[in-house]
């Protein structure tokens, strides 16, 4: 299905975007906000990647490997979020 293969190849290179962006920076609370934004594109990569899987091969295996990966891909989409919203009220803070 082409749109999966579009978000899998669109949120592949914002995590690296991102990662690159990290390694640009000086400052220390804009590259955890970075990465945070970085862990939620690293989340919908490996969600959207299982879900591909599933949908091109339709087996059993393939099943599994679709539930551990949307686990692993949601866990990181949720985690990166909470990070993202802590790190984005501080640089609110530090820029008042």
């Amino acid at each position: 299905m082409p749109i999966f293969i579009t978000l899998i190849i669109v949120s592949f290179v914002l995590y690296i975007y991102f990662k690159v962006q990290i390694l640009k920076s000086k400052d220390p609370l804009y590259m955890h906000f970075t990465n945070a934004k970085a862990r939620m594109t690293l989340g919908i990569f490996i969600s959207t990647f299982g879900m591909n899987q599933y949908y091109f091969y339709q087996t059993q295996l393939a099943l599994f490997v679709c539930i551990i990966f949307l686990a692993l891909g949601i866990a990181q989409i949720v985690y990166g979020y909470k990070l993202y919203k802590h790190y984005k009220g501080e640089m609110l803070k530090v820029n008042d």
